[in-house]
């Protein structure tokens, strides 16, 4: 036997190592694992002198990973772990610059650069393809983990200060700033996370995981500077840490400029730190309040039943309870998903529910929100009901299949972030003593897994273990309340506390508050020095790179056809069909539409049975709608419903019958499975616009700019939330039904389509076949294309959407190019250098806002800025206004140049997976030859052009009031005398929102105000003193109308409207005011009601009620249509609204309470 013998170094080159116990660069090998089926050496080192473990993958993949993080147990809820994470980021011995962290994304080409804090850890992960580029982030990360600076002035930016509203006015009041502080009042306005915090706080009592490790708003002012320090002492040593690599790079050389940093430290005892939980005995139940959601129903109860299960470091136990965990949870098949939600004991799961491994002991969850008091105590017996069943009975064998199956072809993607992946899923369990090797053995655990299956009941003795204890020891019941005045009482018991903090300041200590404030303003205005800063440069970046090959322009009966080959046993399947005729009111309902798909199932299959034959024989399918602008002309679009789907070669067949099916078979009648798609989609709705306001915002803002930006927002922005909201709720869903359907006439036929596929080559003809049969199961398609609507832009626009949150969330957008256009790439590169060297320093720095900056999306042709948990917003609105202006003022050198296009290139090199490949050009028709000629543009981008399109775009934008505002948050008190902005209560605004329910009723719609500044404002007309003028009922009515019975058209005000009419004009100090109704063209059943504040009188048209000083006018059209109805006003939690009710020609109304159906020949009495 011949034998190879190598040397450790060229070993290490490799990536292998082979030889147990080898020194290397001041580590030992400890172990190493070779795991073929992830294709990767794994390799476990100590250093020598610190005792720091090291992991390192060794794997061909060019986006190199590294990480290094620090166990940080919380033993209390000030933060202390999350504020160390970003004070540590703002400088380091070797280099003394405030915020390396953030300039170092504009001086290299890392395809990704983060920090988190976990319950108890904290990692530094950076990841890119460069290898100069690796060695010059590494030592930034290490020098600033290892030596940071840590000043006081970083502690109170980031963390916490009291400190004048303006800095520079000692008069104006004192406040709580800091990024962390308003980071964390922003998440304590997301519904789930408090949900998920509340609950962990319970589950943990008396371990670190009971303290809130991101911190408490209320927690947080308690951290002193020192406190930080100390924590840093204690926690950031590499005695302490644990460092990961990943990828192709050689680890010698990693391991060397490690051990150098290493060095300056000796090893120190680890700290001893319980994380285990002692169960209680018996059964706890614990119950709290929380905040109410304005968008959801009555029913909003959020409750749980948790189990404490096993110690993490058993990785057996874990992998088959994960699997427990989907087989009870996963899907439509599953039997706690049938056995809670489709019996409408709750909407949906609670955000905790679910098995997590994230803690030292592992917890199993199942629970529901949107629960009514009537079914709470309902909930823990039928949860025990269905896993006593199940521990007898166990699985079918084809789920336990499903779930194997579905890992397995996860492993056989190639992911382009699979190195992130890996860190993301052995971090956890390393840091609460798991061998992280252990992690990574996939084969072997299967293995075993499937021996223990196949030997009993497996899965019902893990049941009968962990989740049916007789004495119920470490089983928690959480609930949690929703409480209208939650949120106020959050704002009061801050004030309290601001208060107390405040008035016991001797006069010393107001002065340093004084002092610090200066300071801190003189510190973040300060010029900075960077050239201590390792960075890579423009010339590093390639002048042309290569293009994916796509086989284009195939066809497959008629249908256009294109090929991506690559044998990687694994077949990726999409297809657009474009939508040429929908109809307009049709539009809000397309995402529902393609929801159902994938959750109502057929009439010959349930969805259950067929979630069950996609999970066993695909990747997944799904089915979506999707906008794109053009590349060329941003006022064209083009609108479709995309499907995709993969799966592994040998299932091709079976996957493609499952497509023909779900799109062929839908039983859009079947109405349980869409009431319950219904309430789901609707569950949690504010939660998920709290965590991505900034998104919201900037969708909403960008509506209001091009058609693709207004169909983006009926998709997916807040105009489809509140429809979700207003779905959620409908009894008869008949009119739902009857608009999916006319949607499916015109929806998904073959004259619309197009496909690209990325196959095995030998698969071609197999493919062919099945596409084959695929378009003649679809309809053939004979609707001739509709003429697009034109488009106007609406702006001057500025919309204020009042919600319960305690920071807020804001954007700011104008139009800008398209893809093609040759300004595209300047304002590409503006867009980075305004968020890198201005607006990072106003809105974060300053302004104590979580995030803002400014982006320019190269394909829809947007410019805008944002921020985001931004507690100043008015200034960060001037100072983005002001940000064109300060651009065409700066003289920009080549390296601001240089470090903008570095950063711009971080996601235009970035490597993609095999399933991205191509999918520039499917789906957005941008060719391999417009890529390049933009890698050009962006490359030769020079200051000029800088200035140039900055005057062009920006400063013309608002100097011409071109631009859409939208703000996200709690309502202030100046907008309702601000000029030109709109206030929208926005759970019931519905400009693009239709009809969704049969049945009389009221029909409330908010309020829009507009406050025209006076010398905008045209003159209004005088009233012709000559107008028929009668008193009814105390009521007076100016140009009396009357009806073909004769009788006088009229409205009666209620006294509540009158109160609030009044105390609305008496706020604007205008008398000519009055309060307008209109019934306009519009939604799905024809009518909708428009409510607005007006000076101008029809003197025609128009007929005027006036009752105690609140003045009414309404054309005499919409008169004759809401005759006998009343004009009442209600107060909701966020925001008001005047409602039209009682309508006595209204024969239904839509659910989200803003559209009507009228029978123009009948009008019904009060007791019809």
């Amino acid at each position: 036997m011949l034998r190879l013998c190598r040397s450790p170094a060229l070993r290490i080159r490799r990536g292998v190592l082979l030889d147990q116990r080898a020194a290397i660069h001041g580590f030992t090998i400890q172990r190493t694992k070779s795991v073929p089926e992830l294709q990767l050496e794994a390799t476990l080192l100590k250093h020598d002198k610190t005792g720091l473990e090291h992991l390192h993958i060794a794997r061909d993949d060019p986006n190199n990973v590294f990480s290094i993080g620090f166990a940080t147990p919380p033993t209390d809820s000030t933060g202390v772990p999350h504020i160390l994470e970003h004070t540590t980021l703002c400088g380091s011995e070797k280099y003394p610059v405030r915020d390396p962290f953030f300039k170092m994304l504009n001086r290299s080409l890392a395809t990704y650069m983060n920090a988190f804090t976990a319950s108890d850890y904290t990692f530094y992960p950076f990841a890119t393809v460069n290898q100069a580029d690796h060695a010059n982030l590494r030592d930034v990360y290490l020098d600033a983990t290892l030596f940071p600076r840590l000043r006081e002035i970083d502690f109170l930016q980031e963390g916490w200060r009291l400190e004048h509203k303006d800095p520079k006015d000692f008069k104006t009041e004192i406040e709580y700033k800091g990024v962390v502080y308003n980071e964390m009042k922003g998440q304590m306005s997301d519904a789930s996370y408090l949900f998920y915090i509340m609950f962990q706080r319970e589950m943990y009592r008396g371990t670190i995981y009971g303290n809130d490790s991101g911190g408490d708003p209320k927690n947080i002012p308690d951290l002193s500077y020192a406190q930080l320090l100390a924590f840093h002492q204690r926690h950031y040593h590499p005695s302490n840490s644990k460092v990961f690599t990943y990828g192709s790079f050689p680890l010698d050389e990693q391991l060397e400029s490690l051990n150098a940093k290493l060095m300056a430290f000796s090893a120190t005892p680890p700290s001893i730190i319980s994380k285990a939980v002692d169960p209680w005995t018996s059964y706890r139940q614990v119950e709290v309040e929380g905040p109410h959601d304005p968008l959801a129903g009555a029913d909003q109860i959020k409750t749980s039943v948790s189990f404490l299960c096993n110690d993490v470091a058993d990785t057996f136990e874990t992998f088959s309870l994960r699997i427990l965990s989907s087989l009870l949870l996963d899907g439509h098949s599953a039997p706690l998903y049938k056995g809670l939600i489709e019996s409408e004991l709750g909407s949906d799961f609670s955000p905790n529910t679910g098995y997590d491994n994230s803690t030292k002991t592992a917890v199993m969850s199942v629970g529901l929100q949107g629960v009514s008091e009537q079914n709470l105590n309902k909930i823990r017996p039928r949860i025990q009901e269905i896993l006593q069943g199940l521990a007898n009975d166990g699985f079918a064998q084809d789920k336990v299949d499903g779930i194997l199956h579905q890992m397995e072809i996860a492993l056989k993607r190639k992911s382009a972030n699979f190195g992130m992946s890996l860190l993301n899923s052995v971090a956890s369990g390393w840091f609460n003593d798991v061998d992280p090797l252990a992690l990574l053995a996939w084969n072997e655990t299967v293995d075993r897994f499937k021996q223990n299956l196949a030997s009993g009941n497996y899965m019902g003795d893990l049941i009968r273990k962990y989740l049916l204890k007789d004495d119920n020891a470490g089983v928690l019941g959480f609930t949690m309340r929703p409480s209208s005045d939650f949120a106020s009482q959050l704002a009061k018991a801050e004030t309290e506390k601001l208060n107390s903090a405040v008035s016991s300041l001797t006069e010393g200590e107001r002065v340093k508050v004084q002092e610090n404030g200066l300071a801190l303003l003189k510190f973040q205005n300060a010029e900075e020095n960077l050239d201590c800063l390792p960075t890579l440069r423009v010339s590093d970046i390639p002048k042309t790179v290569d293009h994916t090959r796509l086989e284009l322009g195939g066809a497959v009966k008629g249908v256009s056809v294109d090929w991506n080959f690559k044998a990687t046993g694994i077949t990726y399947f999409r297809m657009i069909a474009k939508l040429k005729a929908l109809p307009e009111e049709l539009r809000p309902y397309l995402p529902l539409f393609t929801d159902c798909f994938t959750n109502l199932g057929t009439k010959k299959c349930d969805m259950a049975t067929l979630e069950d034959a996609i999970r066993l024989k695909t990747g997944g399918i799904s089915v979506g709608a999707k906008v794109s602008t053009h590349h060329s002309d941003m006022d064209k679009f083009e609108e479709g419903i995309a499907v995709t789907g993969h799966c592994l070669d040998q299932n091709l067949s079976s996957m493609f019958h499952l497509i023909r099916t779900i799109i062929t078979e839908t039983d859009f009648d079947n109405t349980d499975k869409l009431r319950q798609l219904l309430r789901m989609n609707a569950s949690g709705i504010v939660s998920n616009v709290a965590e991505s306001g900034h998104s919201y915002a900037r969708t909403y803002a960008a509506s209001l700019l091009t058609p693709a930006g207004e169909i983006a927002e009926t998709h997916s922005g807040l105009s489809q939330v509140k429809l979700v909201s207003a779905l959620a709720n409908e009894a008869d869903l008949s009119i739902i039904i009857s608009k999916l359907k006319r949607i499916k006439e015109c929806a998904l036929q073959q004259d619309s389509l197009r496909c690209f596929v990325t196959t095995d080559p030998n698969n071609t003809k197999h493919l062919e076949t099945e596409l084959s049969q695929l378009f003649v199961a679809m309809a053939p398609g004979n609707q001739i294309e509709k003429k697009a609507s034109t488009f106007q832009s609406t702006y001057p626009s500025k919309a204020f959407f009042p919600l319960p949150y305690s920071v807020n969330f804001a954007a700011l957008s104008m139009r800008g190019v398209p893809y093609t256009h040759r300004d595209g790439a300047a304002l590409q590169v503006l867009a980075k250098l305004l968020t890198n060297k201005h607006l990072h320093r106003e809105i974060r720095e300053k302004g104590g806002a979580y995030g803002g900056g400014a982006t320019f999306s190269a394909t829809s042709g947007i410019f805008g800025y944002y921020s985001y948990r931004d507690p100043n917003t008015l200034k960060t609105l001037q100072t983005m206004e002001d940000a064109g202006a300060w651009a065409v003022s700066q003289s920009w050198a080549n390296q601001d140049l240089e470090e903008a296009k570095l950063s711009i290139f971080q996601g235009v090199d970035a490597p993609i997976s095999v399933a991205s490949e191509g999918m520039v050009y499917f789906t957005e028709r941008i060719t391999a030859e417009m890529r390049q000629q933009r890698r050009e543009q962006l490359l030769a981008v020079n200051s000029s052009q800088i200035r140039e399109v900055a005057e062009k775009y920006l400063v013309q934008s608002v100097v011409n009031e071109q631009t859409s505002v939208a703000i996200l948050g709690e309502k202030p008190d100046w907008i309702e005398m601000a000029p030109n902005w709109k206030l929208f209560n926005w759970a019931t605004e519905a400009q693009k929102v239709t009809e969704v329910a049969e049945g009389l009723g009221d029909v409330s719609i908010p309020i829009e105000t507009t406050k025209l500044d006076n010398s905008a404002k045209d003159h209004p007309r005088e009233i012709n003193s000559s107008m028929q003028t009668t008193d009814t009922h105390g009521q007076l009515i100016t140009n009396v109308r009357k009806g073909d019975d004769g009788e006088i058209l009229t409205i009666e005000i209620t006294e509540r409207a009158q109160r609030q009419l009044r105390t609305v004009l008496e706020k604007r100090k205008e008398s000519d005011l009055a309060l307008r109704l209109a019934l306009e063209s519009g939604g799905c059943h024809g009518y909708q009601y428009a409510i607005t504040l007006t000076n101008e009188i029809e003197v025609e048209e128009d007929v005027i009620f006036e009752k105690n000083g609140a003045r009414v006018v309404i054309d005499e059209g919409s008169l004759a249509m809401i005759d006998g109805s009343k004009l009442d006003y209600t107060m909701e939690l966020i925001g008001s609204e005047f409602k039209i009710t009682d309508n006595p020609r209204a024969v239904s109304k839509c659910g989200c309470d803003t559209s009507i159906d009228i029978d123009i020949g009948v009008k019904k009495s009060k007791n019809d």
